[in-house]
């Protein structure tokens, strides 16, 4: 597991750090923006990843005035962006080979 992927923080933890309530990230569960790990005894444990993505969502909708519809529609472009650049970097290492 990537030590970024690793579950650690409580979600009052995690919600201190972001500076917003524990409800809202329970909201944003529910709606599914995101979805942090569960310990056994069904505790949610965000990690640094989700952190990360979870500041860019307050960025979003407190700096930029993006709605949470909005929010869900650029996290899904920039999930497929990201997709798209992994795969043009693994097949210019491709072409990169069969020149060779």
């Amino acid at each position: 597991m990537d030590r970024d992927d690793e579950p650690r923080y409580v979600i009052s933890v995690a919600a201190k750090m972001l500076g917003v309530q524990t409800h809202t990230l329970r909201y944003y569960e529910k709606i599914g923006v995101i979805a942090p790990k569960r310990s056994q005894g069904n505790i949610r444990l965000y990690s640094e990843r989700d952190i990360d993505l979870l500041r860019r969502v307050k960025t979003l909708v407190e700096d930029m005035g993006v709605n949470l519809a909005g929010v869900e529609v650029i996290l899904r472009l920039m999930q497929r962006l990201n997709e798209l650049q992994n795969e043009l970097e693994r097949l210019e290492s491709e072409l990169q080979r069969l020149r060779r």
